[in-house]
């Protein structure tokens, strides 16, 4: 649940009509009551005029609703009286819509960064097509964009005549990512509408064509991308991935809350990095056992493998060759076929309710 300050400050972006100043600093904003039901914001104006009561409302609505994923009360307070607005938002979801021809958008999360999200998603793209499904890959990670890198793809993506972008194809992997438009070891320095008008031109103006599997390679927490994603498109199912150490499950969960809250089927966990596995085969664990499969135990939800940690996995993707397309009956490869295999088994299940 977003505290008061945090929805105070994103309604620091809303622009009094006619000024550059935000409602915040005018002392506009007089209240704000966080429930689980939902958020009542109150404004007090000192003007009648419908335009800027309007447009001050539908602010309030579209920041607090793209912020907290619940519906938003606004009570205004003019000269004349008291207005309200009613729960006007009443689904933040009610503006999803399907991408054109692709039959399943997967989302790959966690709720901490450095558990391997990138590496699984572009492993398991490349598996998936060469199981011979259709696949797209999505990399969502704004600020650290990673797949450009692992999939071994540089350059800008083509435009079609109706500003369309053309996704680049790589180990028969249809690609987007910000890596490829923004320049080499250029900050992108955004703020959070600018992040979600990003994922929801890259879902929706990008020709993906058919597909059946877009995976979405999410940053880590629970912020901006993730409930764009959430609020653009309707997922089939999501899969987090966590480490086997307390420190990461802990933080996992959050990843596990969120992806509960907004109604996305959980496809199940992978235990990444569950043991680094030396030249002589032996298999040493350097961040703990079992934490992921004791996690999807307590919760409820499939445990879809664990992959320990190869070198030949980080070299494949230093190289831009994921290991299941360079080595692809090499032990690692094989576990990353498995969990592939657990997750359209889960995904079949939850379809054939």
């Amino acid at each position: 649940m977003a505290s008061s300050e945090e929805i105070k400050k994103a309604l620091e972006e809303i622009r009094y009509p006619g000024y550059s100043r935000s409602i915040v600093s005018f002392n506009i904003v007089k209240d704000i009551r966080s429930t689980e039901e939902g958020t009542e914001v109150e404004l007090q104006l000192t003007t009648d005029k419908e335009e800027v009561i309007t447009s001050l409302r539908n602010g309030v609505e579209r920041v607090v609703g793209e912020l907290t994923g619940k519906p938003v009360r606004v009570l205004v307070t003019t000269p004349s009286g008291t207005r309200d607005a009613g729960p006007t938002v009443t689904d933040p979801f009610a503006q999803q819509s399907n991408i054109p021809g692709v039959k399943n958008v997967i989302a790959i999360a966690s709720g901490k960064g450095g558990v391997g999200k990138s590496t699984l998603a572009a492993n398991l793209a490349c598996v998936l097509a060469q199981k011979g499904y259709r696949v797209g890959l999505l990399d969502c990670d704004i600020y650290g964009p990673s797949i450009p890198l692992m999939m071994g793809v540089r350059g800008q993506p083509e435009v079609t005549d109706d500003e369309m972008l053309i996704p680049p194809e790589r180990h028969g992997v249809k690609l987007m990512s910000i890596g490829f438009l923004a320049e080499d070891g250029a900050p992108v320095i955004w703020r959070g509408p600018l992040i979600m008008k990003a994922i929801q031109q890259f879902l929706m103006y990008v020709v993906w064509g058919e597909l059946d599997f877009l995976l979405v390679d999410l940053p880590p927490g629970t912020g901006d991308a993730q409930l764009s994603l959430c609020q653009t498109v309707p997922l089939s199912g999501g899969i987090v991935v966590t480490t086997p150490q307390e420190a990461s499950v802990g933080v996992v969960r959050r990843g596990i809350a969120m992806l509960e809250q907004v109604k996305v089927p959980i496809l199940g966990i992978v235990e990444n990095m569950s043991g680094f596995v030396t030249p002589d085969g032996q298999s040493i664990p350097i961040f703990g056992t079992g934490g992921g499969r004791g996690e999807a135990e307590r919760r409820g939800y499939p445990f879809l493998g664990e992959l320990p940690l190869y070198v030949s996995i980080r070299e494949g993707g230093d190289r831009g060759v994921p290991i299941v397309v360079s080595a692809p009956e090499s032990d690692a490869a094989l576990a990353i076929g498995r969990i592939a295999e657990a997750m359209i088994a889960k995904l079949n299940k939850f379809q054939n309710k």
